[in-house]
């Protein structure tokens, strides 16, 4: 297909006129019910003969994989009647924005670098923004006096922008939609867009942290669909970063995997016993005393990236991959006591100086790095 490419400081995706009945089928449209509180989608109650959107949803709502947000019955009608009544105005003036988990193969037209041929992706097209003007217009082509002549403008995201994709649903579904937001949990619980399963493992990670126990996070993370009513601390995004860049680093996989690959188990137990020993050494400063900065986000991402810096000092802790490590760092971290002073919320910044609070992370992490004994 021809496609415009377009960058935007490192991002490149595409911009594409598709006839409405060509990207119709090339696009997936799922939804996930929430039957479990008594909701209805779209807030409805169902007929007893449905029409051809009633039956359209209840196909689509079987599916289990989506990231979509529930589909309004009314909304998609109120579409197909405008798009079968409008005729001097364009029906879909605003693009529709697709994703592929797909890297897409881009061949530039001899002279132009931006204009080219655009390979189609193997698998259908997810919907980040236009799952109900696409779902309308579905239902109106299929009137037999309905004007085909209708190419939709496109905005198509591939692999390589699919982090960027899911901030982009995040902001456009959470802002002018209203929408469950126990359905935005899935963006980083269960990312299914990509191969990469490292995220999918940090997420699941993130969701241990957030849910366990014996967790020092417990229901403290601003988790999207998350129900706590106590402070929270951080937000989800910031612990699946921290979790996600640890457990890529080639050292950690042996501390994160046993005989049949990647164990959550352990994966979660590094994380919890670094929180746990800090939260021992900091003593009345951990939880939510306002006059401290330890449970902040920037010194719980501080303390998170320790988790590493245990790996790395392994030998001198004494400790090896499933070993316990509750005792060894509870005496590594003791020197933290030390620095409560330190992490009042009156003069913390200019105590730990930065440009931005990526530069006072690696400040906080290095201060602490070094007290321990692991810098």
């Amino acid at each position: 297909m021809l496609a415009l490419r377009m960058r935007q400081k490192d991002a490149e995706f595409y911009f594409v006129s598709y006839p409405a009945e060509d990207l119709l089928r090339h696009v997936q449209f799922i939804s996930r019910y929430y039957g479990g509180r008594g909701e209805q989608i779209g807030g409805e109650e169902r007929r007893a003969e449905p029409d051809d959107v009633e039956r359209f949803i209840r196909t689509i709502e079987r599916g289990s994989d989506s990231f979509q947000r529930e589909l309004n019955r009314r909304k998609i009608r109120q579409i197909r009647d405008f798009y079968r009544n409008e005729t001097d105005q364009p029906v879909i003036p605003g693009a529709v924005l697709l994703f592929s988990p797909d890297t897409l193969r881009f061949r530039s037209v001899s002279g132009q670098d931006r204009m080219g041929h655009l390979e189609e992706p193997s698998s259908p097209f997810l919907i980040i923004d236009g799952q109900h003007r696409l779902a309308g217009l579905n239902f109106y082509l299929q009137e037999p006096d309905a004007d085909r002549r209708v190419d939709v403008p496109c905005v198509i995201f591939d692999g390589k922008t699919a982090d960027f994709a899911t901030e982009m649903f995040v902001v456009i579904n959470s802002t002018h939609t209203k929408i469950n937001k126990s359905h935005l949990i899935d963006l980083y619980e269960k990312i299914e867009w990509g191969t990469d399963d490292s995220k999918k493992y940090a997420a699941r990670l993130v969701r241990r942290l957030y849910e366990d126990g014996d967790s020092p996070l417990q229901y403290h993370i601003n988790m999207l669909g998350g129900r706590s009513q106590r402070d929270l601390w951080i937000n989800q995004a910031q612990v699946f970063s921290e979790v996600h860049r640890l457990v890529t680093r080639a050292a950690v996989e042996p501390w994160i995997a046993d005989g049949r690959g990647r164990s959550e188990a352990r994966g979660y137990a590094l994380l919890r016993d670094v929180l746990r020993a800090a939260r021992g050494a900091f003593g009345d400063a951990w939880g939510d005393n306002k006059r401290y900065m330890i449970t902040r986000d920037v010194t719980l991402k501080a303390l998170l990236r320790m988790a590493e810096a245990v790996v790395a000092g392994a030998d001198r802790l004494g400790v090896a991959p499933g070993t316990p490590l509750d005792a060894p760092l509870a005496g590594a971290f003791s020197p933290w006591r030390e620095l409560v002073r330190d992490f009042r919320r009156e003069g913390f910044y200019e105590r730990f100086p930065a440009a931005g609070q990526a530069q006072r992370v690696e400040r906080v992490r290095a201060r602490l790095a070094r007290e321990a004994g692991l810098g």
